[in-house]
C-alpha cells in the first residue's frame, strides 16, 4: 500500500472539499407532498446543472451581461492552476477579472461534465464538475489545456439558484507555446469579443 508523497492529505475528496450528502434522491411517502417534494427536488437540480452550463458558454462567447446574472454578488472565487492562483471576492471583481481573460485576442473551450449535486435544502445545494478545458492566448503565444474537479455552493434566490462560491484545483496542466500563431478556420470571440486597447 502507498504511503504518499508527503504531499499531505488529498485535497480533492468530497470530505476535503467540505461537501456533505444532501437530500435523499427518493419519494419519502405515498402523499401527493411527498412526490411534489421529490419533483421539486429534481428540478432543483437540473437548474442548478442548467447555472453551471451557461457560465462556460458565457465565458466562451464572451457574453458577460448574462454571466453576471448568474452569480451571487458575495461570490467567492479560488481557483488553483498550476502556473497561477485566483483568489476574488464579490461578482463585480469577478466578472471583470474574466473580462480581462476572454477577448478577441483568446479562444476558449471549456466543458463541465459528471455533475455531482447535493441539495441541502430549499436555498442551498453544492456540486462537484470535471472541467476540462483549451485556452489559447494569441497575443502570448501561449496554449493552455488540462482537466479540474470545481466545487461550487449554490444559494435559491426569488426563486433562481446563483453560484454563491465557486473553486477549482487542477487535475493536470499543461502549458505550451504556440508560434506561429494557429490558424483558425473560424473564430467567434475573433468576431465578437472585446478588443484590446493598443
Amino acid at each position: 500500500m502507498s504511503k504518499g508523497n508527503g504531499a499531505g492529505a488529498p485535497s480533492l475528496t468530497r470530505e476535503a472539499m467540505g461537501i456533505r450528502e444532501g437530500l435523499p434522491l427518493e419519494i419519502t411517502g405515498e402523499s401527493p407532498e411527498a412526490l411534489r417534494d421529490a419533483v421539486q427536488l429534481l428540478l432543483d437540480i437540473e437548474s442548478i446543472k442548467r447555472t453551471k452550463h451557461a457560465y462556460f458558454r458565457c465565458i466562451d462567447t464572451g457574453n458577460f451581461a448574462e454571466l453576471e446574472t448568474l452569480f451571487h454578488p458575495d461570490v467567492q472565487v479560488h481557483f488553483k492552476g498550476g502556473t497561477y492562483e485566483w483568489r476574488l471576492s464579490g461578482k463585480d471583481e469577478y466578472v471583470a477579472s474574466v473580462k480581462q481573460s476572454f477577448h478577441s485576442r483568446t479562444v476558449g473551450h471549456h466543458n463541465a461534465h459528471h455533475p455531482e449535486i447535493d441539495v441541502l435544502s430549499a436555498t442551498e445545494a453544492t456540486g462537484i464538475w470535471y472541467l476540462t478545458d483549451n485556452m489559447w492566448i494569441l497575443d502570448a503565444k501561449a496554449f493552455t489545456t488540462g482537466t479540474a474537479i470545481y466545487w461550487d455552493r449554490y444559494e435559491k434566490v426569488d426563486g433562481r439558484w446563483l453560484i454563491r462560491d465557486t473553486k477549482y484545483e487542477r487535475i493536470y496542466e499543461l502549458n505550451e507555446g504556440r508560434d506561429p500563431e494557429p490558424r483558425f478556420d473560424y473564430h467567434y470571440l475573433g468576431k465578437y469579443g472585446a478588443k484590446l486597447q493598443a
